[in-house]
């Protein structure tokens, strides 16, 4: 299969995905009330530079590439890291969504995200220091189709923003370290 070939995802009936949704939810909370340390999950992802500017992320079984346009020195074979981002973001958002309309009992037939962010190249660039080098502003738009109330799905995306973790990174500052090695 080739890198920028994407897998299809199954498709699953809403009686199939609350079935999983309730057990991985009380999986989980069984497993974390056992052993609270449970709880605490570290992620390892590895990437290697190719070509111009991309590189191939290595996440568990799973191999991506990610890239720029050529305007940013890129061969333009894949999204770019920003984009990624963004798409980490709504995907984050389509499976809390999922998790807390089932443990809200909120029914939700369909969710579409859009993601839009706003970033200033000028310090990518060196050209001015002063502005942020990431997103000054992110909009999102999630269309929710189902039966419930506009009430109802409010009350699903405060708990969704409550609970998300990518939206999390994006709204709290994170501790990063790096370390430079000479290979």
């Amino acid at each position: 299969m080739s890198l920028l070939t994407a897998p299809a995802v199954p498709d699953t009936a809403a009686d199939e995905r609350a079935a999983r949704l309730t057990e991985a939810a009380a999986a989980w909370g069984e497993r974390i009330a056992q052993n609270p340390a449970s709880a605490q999950l570290t992620y390892r992802v590895s990437g290697a530079g190719e070509g111009s500017v991309a590189t191939t992320i290595r996440a568990g079984r799973h191999e991506f590439v990610v890239d720029e346009p050529a305007a940013l020195a890129g061969d333009d074979v894949a999204a770019s890291p920003v984009e990624y981002a963004l798409g980490a973001l709504i995907s984050c958002q389509v499976v809390v969504y999922r998790l807390y309309a089932q443990a809200l009992g909120i029914v939700v037939d369909e969710i579409d995200v859009q993601a839009e962010g706003d970033l200033d190249a000028r310090r990518l660039f060196g050209i001015d220091e002063s502005v942020r080098a990431g997103f000054s502003d992110i909009r999102l738009v999630i269309t929710l189709t189902g039966p419930e109330s506009e009430e109802r799905y409010q009350e699903l995306r405060a708990a969704v923003d409550a609970h998300c973790p990518v939206l999390d990174l994006f709204a709290n500052p994170t501790p990063v370290s790096s370390v430079v090695r000479k290979g």
